[in-house]
């Protein structure tokens, strides 16, 4: 991960809780996981396990638990301490490997903070760990040069082009817009204009 970062108590309180600080709140978030589901709900795609990497403060399972009580969900986060006070399961991304897959991955604002080196390792194991879709948010160098609010958002990142992670992600994912990527060998069926033309880039 980026060097010398600490993802503790004093990282969630600045970016998730701190209202001064904050770029949205856990309503806001709510939209989110609402729209996701929703879309997944429209694509024909059942959704009864979610991992969630990088789960941060819970918001997907705090969403899940009061919304879909049905839905398997296992979230992980890289540090003890985040893991001991929100319940989730230790893991690195760049290692992450487990013995079940999920209808749905989230990855929220994780990979821009893996290096190079990790990157494609990281993007492997989400697909390893996914037979439906992933969810992926992750701030490029364009969106800091001038999508993002700065002053909100923590840009001690890698700051690489949308064209590197498109790259790694095709390998294993069909594009599908609005954060969405589809398994490739999960036989979902999209009407052309729900998807990027072949060789298009945004």
């Amino acid at each position: 991960m980026a060097d010398s970062y600490s993802f503790d108590a004093a990282y969630y309180r600045r970016y998730y809780e701190d209202p001064k600080t904050r770029i949205y709140d856990r309503a806001r978030h709510a939209h989110l996981v609402e729209g996701v589901m929703g879309l997944l709900s429209w694509f024909g795609w059942p959704v009864q396990s979610v991992l969630d990497v990088g789960a941060g403060v819970g918001w997907w399972k705090q969403w899940l638990s009061k919304h879909r009580k049905d839905v398997r969900y296992l979230g992980t986060e890289l540090e003890a301490e985040t893991c001991r006070r929100y319940g989730h399961r230790q893991a690195d991304v760049r290692t992450l490997r487990l013995d079940e897959t999920f209808d749905l991955v989230v990855c929220h604002g994780v990979l821009p903070y893996v290096d190079d080196a990790g990157l494609p390792k990281a993007i492997a194991n989400l697909a390893a760990a996914c037979h439906g879709f992933l969810y992926l948010e992750a701030i490029t160098r364009k969106d800091i040069a001038g999508s993002v609010d700065t002053e909100l958002t923590d840009t001690r990142v890698f700051r690489r082009p949308g064209a590197t992670y498109r790259r790694l992600l095709e390998r294993h994912f069909q594009q599908v817009g609005a954060g969405l990527w589809a398994k490739r060998d999960a036989g979902i069926v999209f009407y052309e204009l729900e998807v990027p033309s072949p060789g298009r880039r945004r």
